[in-house]
């Protein structure tokens, strides 16, 4: 807990780009994430090897242990380009709806 009696936040918001493309192929089981506060190639190397989790709500009502929501885990890979996307994996590919959507960065694992 932070001294104010707020809980302390685990993730950083990100945003879904795309997927890995090339001219005339893409590869939808590497999708683009932008960092939220990262703009940089080098702010990148700390978020290397965290998990992000991509949030939806289920349509059964108290699906798996009676939770309303289902999450897709995923790890950041590495970098993509010079201004602060990463490129990850997931571990069922993100749908296309979810393209300009949020995904939660999780600040975990730590490797200091």
């Amino acid at each position: 807990m932070a001294r104010d009696g707020q809980p302390v936040r685990l993730y950083v918001n990100g945003a879904i780009l795309g997927y890995q493309r090339g001219l005339r192929t893409q590869n939808n089981s590497v999708s683009l994430i932008k960092i939220k506060g990262v703009d940089s190639k080098a702010d990148t190397d700390f978020y290397l090897g965290k998990k992000i989790a991509f949030i939806t709500k289920s349509s059964v009502d108290g699906g798996k242990n009676g939770s309303k929501y289902r999450v897709n885990w995923g790890k950041v890979c590495r970098a993509h380009g010079a201004n602060g996307v990463v490129r990850c994996r997931f571990a069922r590919d993100l749908p296309p709806a979810s393209i300009g959507g949020k995904v939660r960065v999780m600040l975990y694992p730590s490797r200091i």
